[in-house]
Order: C-alpha cells, then sequence, then structure tokens
C-alpha cells in the first residue's frame, strides 16, 4: 500500500468549517489543535503521522495462527511496552500487513489527532481503508477524524459551553487532571484571539467531501448547535374586577361620544 497521498496542509478555512461542523467558536477548536493535536498531520516523506501499536495488534488478531505468527515475528504482543516504539512505524506496519491487512491499520494512530484506526465509525468512515485514504489527503481529514470522534462521544457540547475539565475528562479520560488537560486547553483558549471567538456557519456535506477528499462521506446528520432558551414572557397581571368594571363603563361612554 502507497502511503503517500496529497498530504494537504491545515488551513483556515478547514478549521472554520469543523468549528461550524462541531458548533463551536474557531478558538476552541484551534485550543483542541494545539493541546490535542499531533503538530503536523505528515511526516517528512510525505506520509500521514503513525504509529502502530503492537499490543493493540494482539487483540485485533485475535487467537489463531495469525496472531501466533506476528508474535513470532515481534509484530504482536499481549501487554504495551515503554520503550517500544521506533523512530519509524512503517515499516513494521506493512510487516503487520502481509499477516492481515485490515487488523494492522486498524492497529495504528494516524495524522492531526492521532486517531486509531479501529476508531474508523466513530471517526466518520465505513472501514479502515477508507479511513487511510482520507488520512493521506489531508490534514484537514484528520482534524475532521477527531471532530467525529467527538461527536460520536458527546463531547461538542462541553466544546460550546467551552466546559474544559467535562471535555478533558471524555476526551483524554479520568487521568486528565493529573496531567493538567483542562487547564492547559483553558489556558490556550484564552490566549486565542478575539477574531476566532465566534460560531461559523454550520457546515454542510459538500464542505465535508471536499475537506477529506471523497464524494461520499460516510456523515451522519451535522451536529447542528442547538438554540439558546428563548426567554418565557411574562404574563400580564389580570385586572382586579373594580378596575375590569370601570374600563367597561368607560368604552360604553366612549362609543356614545
Amino acid at each position: 500500500m502507497n502511503f503517500v497521498g496529497s498530504a494537504l496542509p491545515l488551513s483556515d478555512g478547514d478549521v472554520r468549517t469543523i468549528a461550524g461542523y462541531l458548533g463551536c467558536e474557531v478558538a476552541a477548536v484551534r485550543a483542541v489543535l494545539q493541546i490535542e493535536a499531533a503538530g503536523k498531520g505528515f511526516d517528512r516523506k510525505g506520509r500521514p503521522k503513525m504509529l502502530f501499536e503492537p499490543h493493540v495488534f494482539y487483540r485485533e488478531l485475535g487467537p489463531g495462527a495469525k496472531r501466533d505468527m506476528a508474535v513470532k515475528e515481534g509484530l504482536a504482543y499481549a501487554k504495551w511496552k515503554a520503550g517500544a516504539y521506533p523512530a519509524d512505524s512503517y515499516p513494521r506496519l506493512e510487516k503487520a500487513m502481509a499477516i492481515d491487512p485490515a487488523a494492522a491499520l486498524r492497529s495504528a494512530s494516524w495524522n492531526l489527532g492521532q486517531v486509531m484506526g479501529f476508531n474508523h465509525k466513530a471517526a466518520g468512515f465505513d472501514d479502515v481503508f477508507s479511513f487511510v485514504e482520507a488520512m493521506k489527503y489531508s490534514e484537514g481529514a484528520g482534524l475532521y477524524a477527531m471532530a467525529r470522534f467527538i461527536v460520536s462521544n458527546g463531547l461538542q457540547r462541553h466544546l460550546r459551553a467551552k466546559d474544559w475539565a467535562s471535555f478533558a475528562k471524555g476526551y483524554n479520560g479520568s487521568g486528565y487532571a493529573k496531567h493538567g488537560y483542562h487547564t492547559k486547553l483553558a489556558a490556550a483558549y484564552g490566549k486565542r484571539p478575539a477574531s476566532e471567538k465566534f460560531i461559523p456557519p454550520p457546515a454542510t456535506t459538500a464542505e465535508i467531501a471536499e475537506l477529506i477528499g471523497q464524494a461520499n462521506p460516510a456523515t451522519a446528520p451535522i451536529p447542528t448547535p442547538k438554540p439558546a432558551p428563548v426567554p418565557e414572557s411574562r404574563p400580564v397581571p389580570k385586572q382586579s374586577g373594580w378596575a375590569a368594571l370601570i374600563e367597561a363603563i368607560l368604552k360604553i361612554f366612549r362609543r356614545k361620544a
């Protein structure tokens, strides 16, 4: 499989499209990118940034001859190991694909948000192959995968409210406070310019398709922001009995006049 694609860089328009998709401020998306994304989405060879996880490959393969072969070749093991990652994961990924292509691609994280391949449906793609093709296309596609993952887990409401603790807990897990993700997000948002603190119009399916380089993306209904609640109108106080009687008499006199 050729992993060099269009490798389009992220644009301001891409960020606005995703902010419109999430129904949140552009500044909120930029803050998430600053703290949660992997810097650039592509390496120097034009391939999407990718990290192959042997312990995930072990799980994805399941018991059988394929797993046994992967374990023998050092491509799979039961538990995560610290410091067991080469500078370039692609040679190891290609060896894993010789055993099982889909399982290998599902066992790697991709592009800006480092979304795992096994999360391809949560990221908006029917299968892992179309997911990887999009990850090869653009950093905007990587941002879209992050956004769809956020929507799939119901976290966009926290971005809209700028509830950084709730967002960080949902995105990073219960250890978010230990690593200060919520305070980092809040600080990153606070440093964004006022010109970014607006919500763009809702994204269209066509805009999303252009972002990921596909004519027919597997899109769910666009999660547009809920309108702000309309304050209840106060009821007009009823007139007292005497006031109503006087008003009725006055109406009679007005008609006679």
